[in-house]
């Protein structure tokens, strides 16, 4: 398969040899809105002007994924990067990853587990590592062991695993602090013009920080559901105004005080 997009890369990325997703949702949209946005921002569809993305090229791409996310863009009203993030996402996982299973770089397979819970993996078809994922993660881990210039995919692409937080699981053999170091140097090189730099690190910082609500509203639900089922049955809020002669207090009523009648 050739001509991959950052979102099919990321997709690759993300999913490990087993087929599961280790970004989890909605991670992974957020990723792959990220991923678009900075598709358009290289072939120098869009820009940031006033911390708002604005469509500098109406110019089609030749690519349905990006040139449905630029008509999107360029017919509302201007957004700060976050919002389109979270607008783009929607359907996305199913979409990039329904054309990698239609280029046979991945298969789908659904099953359930203890028979009760669907489960839909994407494992590569020879249960080996697609080719195309060794050559981005070989093109990434070059770029980050060696010094000198690095292209502006390659580049865009190392950014855009760190704002997913999937460096840390990427390149775990790798020094930390210089996989560090080395990307901070790499965003910070002449890859792209000044423009497109401004643009890619707004949607970086803005993907940033749409990852950072999403896994504090997963970890708040997941808090709230377990206080709820580890609440006494008796002391579970409910919803909604009590029935007239209901008590929602666990405790039991006290009896009416007795209170002595009039002397004869």
């Amino acid at each position: 398969m050739d001509g991959l997009l950052l979102t099919d890369e990321l997709v690759l990325l993300a999913y490990d040899d087993d087929g599961a997703n280790r970004l989890g949702s909605p991670h992974l949209g957020y990723g792959l809105a990220g991923a678009v946005l900075l598709e358009l921002a290289l072939a120098g569809r869009v820009e940031v002007a006033d911390k708002r993305l604005v469509v500098t090229d109406p110019t089609p791409t030749g690519v349905p994924l990006l040139d449905e996310a630029l008509a999107t863009v360029g017919s509302g009203r201007p957004r700060k990067p976050k919002d389109w993030i979270g607008k783009l996402a929607k359907g996305l996982p199913d979409r990039v990853l329904g054309g990698l299973v239609d280029a046979g770089v991945l298969r789908r397979e659904s099953d359930r587990v203890l028979l009760v819970f669907p489960r839909t993996r994407y494992p590569s078809p020879t249960g080996a590592e697609p080719a195309v994922e060794t050559a981005a993660r070989q093109r990434m881990t070059t770029a980050l062991t060696t010094d000198g210039p690095v292209d502006a995919r390659t580049a865009a692409l190392l950014t855009l695993t760190r704002a997913v937080g999937l460096d840390r699981k990427i390149f775990r053999e790798l020094p930390k602090e210089r996989v560090k170091a080395r990307i901070d140097e790499i965003a910070a090189g002449d890859w792209a013009s000044a423009a497109t730099k401004k643009a890619i690190e707004e949607m970086q910082a803005a993907l940033m920080v749409a990852m950072t609500a999403g896994t504090s509203a997963a970890i708040m639900t997941h808090d709230q559901l377990n206080a709820t089922a580890a609440a006494p049955l008796g002391c579970r809020r409910r919803r909604g105004p009590a029935p007239a002669g209901v008590r929602l207090s666990s405790r039991p009523a006290r009896p009416p005080a007795h209170r002595p009648g009039p002397p004869a």
